[in-house]
């Protein structure tokens, strides 16, 4: 995965860069550093966004029950 893909990711699933990183549980500044290319993408990486696509991930999930609490 190179920078520009993990920053096409996550705009596309709809995370901001501290929504995942407090996902991945990192700092924010990881996440940029990443995707700007300051630092080297761990080669691991795609499993765990794999796992956030999958699970929905703990913004999403929060995200989710708060659209389903306003409807109730």
């Amino acid at each position: 995965m190179i920078n520009k893909e993990l920053k096409e990711w996550r705009q596309n699933n709809g995370y901001s860069q501290s929504q995942l990183a407090k996902a991945l549980s990192v700092a924010v500044m990881t996440v940029s550093r990443w995707e700007t290319g300051i630092r080297t993408i761990p080669s691991f990486l795609h499993l765990a966004l794999r796992c956030l696509e999958l699970e929905g991930g703990e913004s999403k999930n929060k995200a989710t029950r708060k659209k389903t609490e306003r409807r109730i």
